[in-house]
């Protein structure tokens, strides 16, 4: 089959690389794709949250099954419009991304169906929030959250009533998120361990994928901003065995696909679980309907299946199949950001490195990347994600770490902590 992969960061990249491989699959595109990407995949000059022309040229190239990567698009309703072409696609309707295009509507959806959660309140206007924050009835710290699409930087974790106070205002009247921050959700902060469990869905079933463990604050031990991912790894089955795991299925996956059914908003792609393990039980922090970015880098270079088969009988309506098969490896990626990430980052600076040698157990997922002639160089905040392999997690790390040393861009950092929670306890 032809397929296309919509997006251009480290997790469409990381897919293109796994669908190149499938014996399934003839060729692999990619809109708008990366400089990496276009390595392996014929990329389009499309932006990813341009419908109309993704819908055209899929249609125009007789492409046989369409993964998108990124939430935007699924939000805009590209897998309604590709259906209405005839054209399998691996991602849920606009009415069913609503999951992770309104966090007020997660957060009530969750109410509605018994799925554990942290306590929380709604607000469309300032007044009323500010009054909530300044005597939050849960004490701190608390979570301020923009209810749109924020790539991932919505969120904002408040200390005291003058943080929740600023985060506010920032977000509904100077419009740091944009439209995303019209509306808030303040919820109580949980305390515990994070992880991640992705599940494919097929509108009926969940078939979880393995626990990896993301890093979202922006420098060592867990210090700094909110970002959309600096690192993880997989599986993180120290913090989430086999029977935990069966426990967030009947808990937490489960329960959301039939409610999304029932409430007429069919799931069909990934349903992304971000997770809190407290010590009252496991509580959901979030929901996405696309694969984690960066968990995706470290979790998909685990299938030891034909993971274009899998997908495009979903896509097909096939169901989800049987049993995923997975080696019995260790991944762990790292991203390398540009300058000033999450804030602003320069554009432009030159990449080196990526031409020396690398091991086989060392996969370079490109992120913000383009070609200024025969030069590779930046062009946005996370640059690379370089996800080392080995037989524990120990070995992953130090393969990962160990390529990093090679590669280099002005003002280049990246956390050197990455899975360090997980390898004390393999």
């Amino acid at each position: 089959m032809d397929v296309l992969v919509v997006g251009g960061g480290g997790r469409e990249h990381a897919l293109v690389w796994s669908l190149a491989n499938s014996e399934s699959v003839n060729a692999v595109y990619c809109a708008p794709g990366n400089a990496g990407i276009e390595l392996q995949a014929q990329c389009w000059n499309i932006p990813a949250d341009n419908v109309d022309m993704l819908v055209a040229a899929t249609v125009d190239r007789n492409v046989d099954l369409v993964v998108v990567g990124p939430e935007v698009p699924l939000a805009a309703g590209l897998a309604d419009r590709l259906a209405a072409e005839g054209v399998a696609c691996f991602g849920p309707s606009e009415n069913a991304a609503i999951l992770e295009g309104s966090k007020a509507f997660a957060k009530e959806f969750m109410a509605r169906h018994d799925i554990p959660t942290s306590a929380f309140k709604v607000f469309d206007e300032l007044n009323p929030a500010l009054n909530f924050v300044a005597d939050s009835p849960w004490g701190y710290p608390v979570v301020v959250k923009a209810d749109g699409l924020a790539a991932g930087k919505g969120v904002v974790i408040c200390n005291d009533p003058d943080e929740a106070s600023a985060a506010v205002r920032a977000a509904m009247m100077e419009q740091v998120f944009g439209e995303a921050g019209e509306r808030l959700v303040v919820e109580a902060f949980m305390h515990g361990i994070e992880v991640t469990c992705m599940a494919i869905c097929d509108g009926e079933k969940a078939l979880p994928l393995v626990i990896s463990q993301d890093h979202k604050a922006a420098f060592d031990g867990d210090e700094g901003p909110n970002t959309g991912g600096m690192g993880a790894y997989a599986p993180a089955s120290h913090v989430l065995d086999e029977a935990g795991t069966e426990r967030i299925l009947k808990e937490v996956l489960q329960p959301t696909v039939d409610g999304m059914a029932a409430e007429g908003r069919t799931f069909q792609g990934v349903l992304y679980a971000g997770l809190m393990l407290t010590d009252e039980g496991t509580q959901v922090l979030e929901f996405n309907c696309r694969f984690g970015d960066p968990e995706t880098q470290a979790v998909i270079p685990l299938l030891n299946e034909d993971f274009a088969l899998r997908l495009n009988g979903i896509a097909n309506g096939d169901g989800v199949g049987g049993p995923i098969r997975w080696s019995d490896r260790h991944a762990a990626c790292v991203v390398l950001a540009a300058p000033g990430y999450p804030g602003k980052s320069p554009l432009g600076l030159p990449i080196h490195g990526l031409a020396e040698p690398r091991d086989d157990d060392v996969l370079v997922f490109h992120a913000a990347t383009a070609r200024e002639g025969d030069q590779l160089v930046t062009n946005g905040g996370r640059v690379l994600s370089i996800t080392g392999l080995g037989d524990s997690l120990d070995t992953a790390l130090s393969n990962a770490y160990g390529a990093i040393h090679k590669i280099g861009f002005d003002g280049m950092h990246y956390r050197s902590d990455i899975g360090r929670r997980g390898e004390d306890k393999q």
